[in-house]
């Protein structure tokens, strides 16, 4: 099964329309596919219409920013509902502040030099309320202030960094709701992006199972081949299911594209197997 259950559309803040992903999934050999859009669902129907039509399997799916322990982690919901009123209404309370954000990084960076940053930022974007980190570091690449995006981050917007702006979102125990009620599955998502010490990511995933959450990302386009190995350990130590997925954001942007992730390890049980 090559499954890839974590990317991004135009709707949150990836390159290519739902559509467009789904083709290049298919492309990449995909048969079990997900849009997985940042705090929100506007491209479930688009995205599911594309998959059926290309003969993919789909699961409707959503990223849900969530602060824990002061800082920024990502759960997916796998196979929720995208008409739950209460997934919809907590993913838009949690949507609430990024345009004022977007301002306020914007600042920052003029701060520092780098004028107009929100007003390039915006270009990049469909829906100025989306605007993420990731519009901020597309606009500075293309306008020859860093090499890639991954470099932005390094330099501009990562935590601690001249362009960081905090934000509260939504709670632990909320989005686990949601997801729950919606039908769905709850999934951490690159657990290895957090800089959480040993301590900190013991006491995240016994809060995680204490809320009902079973399933961990450990193939995924955010992490190295290194950390491939490391999630897979956690997963058989917490008896958690396994997922697996690009991240994708856009042609050259990541590690790795639609489709062309290694398998998951034999021993783990994939988060999909229920459902198929």
């Amino acid at each position: 099964m090559n499954a890839d259950l974590h990317c991004h559309s135009t709707v949150s803040d990836g390159q290519l329309t739902p559509t467009e992903v789904a083709a290049r999934a298919h492309a990449g050999g995909v048969t079990l596919w997900s849009l997985t859009d940042h705090d929100q669902l506007g491209g479930q129907r688009e995205a599911r219409a594309a998959a059926e039509s290309l003969g993919m399997a789909y699961l409707p799916g959503v990223e849900i920013s969530v602060t824990w322990a002061g800082r920024t982690i990502h759960v997916v919901g796998m196979n929720v509902d995208p008409e739950n009123e209460a997934l919809v209404k907590g993913l838009e309370a949690t949507r609430n502040g990024r345009a004022a954000r977007g301002v306020a990084i914007g600042e920052a960076l003029a701060a520092v030099g780098i004028p107009d940053c929100y007003k390039g930022a915006l270009r990049y974007t469909e829906d100025p309320d989306m605007i993420s980190r990731t519009h901020f570091a597309r606009y500075l690449v293309d306008a020859g202030y860093a090499k890639s995006t991954s470099d932005v981050f390094a330099r501009f917007l990562g935590d601690g960094k001249p362009g960081f702006v905090g934000h509260r979102w939504s709670r632990l125990a909320d989005c686990m709701k949601w997801i729950r009620g919606a039908g769905g599955e709850p999934v951490i998502a690159h657990p290895g992006r957090y800089d959480y010490t040993p301590v900190e990511f013991a006491a995240l995933f016994d809060e995680f199972i204490q809320m009902g959450g079973r399933a961990i990302e450990v193939v995924t386009g955010s992490h190295t081949p290194d950390q491939y190995r490391e999630y897979a350990d956690v997963a058989r130590r917490y008896g958690f299911e396994a997922s697996r997925g690009s991240d994708f954001h856009g042609p050259g942007e990541g590690r790795i594209d639609l489709g062309q992730l290694p398998p998951l390890p034999d021993d783990l049980t994939p988060v999909w197997e229920r459902w198929l």
